[in-house]
């Protein structure tokens, strides 16, 4: 349990890591907390870029969280554009790239995710939207164009379908690439992508699937995207959105077990005194179907994780409900919401509405247990529906009890 005479180090000051200093207050800890961050901005919530900000309806700043008020308020020692470069596990030290290094009694890992990018020859010119220097660069490269510009949107999935409803709210001419046979068939599966494949269309955006693209070249005219078969694509701006990559390299000979994130138990530790949560965090995961070492890019999970780390850590209660994940996507006018971590292949059944009504709930199930839900447009259904993930429920008990109808 922690004293007020440790020192918390939280590595990452993104969403998860402000939200732990919050959470740590929350509990009673009245110990040292450090948070480092690689950016130069106060912590900040991510969803807002891809949505309210790019459409021109906030300014960036409205979406810090990290208020000067608030950082007086939990007694942070806030510590901004550094990057850490290693962790060394027995002394709990984080070495940071300017040479200095910082030493506590607890280190948390929260560096989060950054965005996928491509090896197009015109990488260096080619726009990417996870973080807010990414915006402020969009933002001044949308600025420069006019409207009616086109503007390729390469990647289909959330953040391409966002990027690219904003871009057509703004009088640009997106073009979406996809390149799988539809968007989002790896995510949620072939008949829920195929029920709404016809959004895009229905908001007026050309969405390609099945497309390979060979390189993306950039010209005094603007940019070429060349493709393995068929005639390039010419456009004015080229965005990618591909997904993103743990941020755990930088821990490589630390000691810890790392695998497509950094492995934690199920109090989200990865050392007795060292912990990761969210987006870069590997956890074991309770959940209707038993255990599962799972890592998921949720905005809802790193907020749980920061307040079970804190409550833990204070004291020395941890929790093995089981946790319900949750995501939304505000794309082509209609909100996407999704509860539960359901697998591609997982048997779907659309139990409400349609395609063309344009607003459904459908449930996911393996083995003949409900494992996700999934809705268009029907954010009341969806909660109504949660407790099927919060203990085991049969498919057909769901269907009975139909709770989203109520």
């Amino acid at each position: 349990m922690l004293q007020n005479s440790d020192h918390v180090v939280i590595v990452g000051a993104g969403f998860g890591g402000w939200r732990l200093v919050e959470a740590l207050r929350r509990e009673g800890f009245d110990g040292e907390v450090t948070l480092l961050g690689e950016e130069t901005y106060a912590p900040y919530d991510r969803p807002p870029l891809s949505k309210q900000v790019l459409a021109g309806k906030w300014d960036a700043e409205r979406a810090t969280l990290a208020t000067p008020e608030r950082i007086a308020e939990t007694k942070v020692n806030l510590r901004l554009g550094v990057r850490a470069m290693s962790l060394d596990v027995e002394s709990n030290t984080v070495e940071l790239e300017d040479g200095s290094r910082v030493e506590g009694t607890h280190v948390v890992i929260a560096t989060g995710a950054r965005a996928r990018r491509l090896p197009f020859s015109a990488d260096d010119q080619i726009l990417t939207l996870r973080n807010r220097d990414d915006e402020l660069r969009m933002r001044l490269e949308l600025d420069g164009l006019k409207a009616g510009s086109v503007i390729v949107v390469i990647g289909g999935g959330f953040i391409g379908a966002e990027v690219a409803t904003q871009l057509k709210s703004r009088g640009f001419v997106p073009i979406v690439l996809e390149a799988l046979q539809r968007p989002l068939i790896g995510v949620l599966g072939p008949d829920v992508s195929s029920w709404l494949e016809r959004l895009a269309a229905d908001a007026d955006v050309e969405l390609r699937s099945d497309q390979h693209i060979r390189d993306v070249e950039h010209g005094t005219e603007g940019f070429v995207v060349r493709f393995e078969v068929g005639e390039p694509l010419h456009a004015d701006a080229v965005i990618v959105g591909a997904g993103a990559l743990a941020n755990f390299e930088w821990l490589e000979g630390s000691g810890l077990t790392l695998d497509n994130g950094v492995v934690v138990d199920e109090n989200l530790l990865a050392r007795e005194s060292i912990a990761a949560i969210g987006d870069v965090a590997r956890f074991s995961w309770p959940n209707v179907m038993g255990e599962e070492l799972v890592r998921i890019e949720h905005w809802e999970v790193a907020n749980l994780h920061a307040n079970e780390l804190a409550h833990f850590w204070v004291t020395g209660e941890g929790t093995r409900a089981l946790m319900v994940p949750y995501f939304w996507s505000d794309q082509y006018g209609k909100k996407i919401q999704m509860l539960g971590h359901a697998r591609p292949d997982d048997d779907v059944v659309r139990v409400s509405g349609s395609p063309e009504e344009g607003k459904w709930l459908a449930l996911y199930s393996r083995g003949g247990v409900v494992t996700g839900i999934v809705t268009l447009s029907q954010p009341r259904g969806l909660m109504l529906s949660k407790h099927l993930l919060e203990s085991p429920s049969t498919l057909d008990l769901a269907l009975d009890d139909a709770p989203w109808a109520d």
